[in-house]
């Protein structure tokens, strides 16, 4: 199992701060779980199905292609602007 923690406007739109989420037998990555999650649908699709979401692994950043292991913490956010 993974943690997935939402942040934001994500966690305001999905109505949900976490989750946990069983990983499948094969090695995953980012992507791969983003696709899992924007496969619900609706408002899933929306806002995870897009470039506009950053990932942290375990509290550092982390590309869609950095792989997913057991027992990590994945922290879905969208991007931060400053000003």
């Amino acid at each position: 199992m993974i943690t997935i923690l939402y942040f934001a406007r994500f966690r305001e739109k999905l109505g949900l701060d976490r989750e946990s989420l069983a990983l499948p037998e094969r090695e995953v990555c980012v992507q791969d779980i983003l696709d899992q999650l924007a496969a619900r649908g609706g408002i899933w699709q929306e806002l995870l199905g897009c470039d506009q979401v950053m990932v942290a692994i375990n509290q550092e950043l982390v590309s869609r292609a950095t792989s997913v292991y057991e027992d990590d913490e994945l922290a879905v956010f969208p991007p931060v602007t400053g000003g």
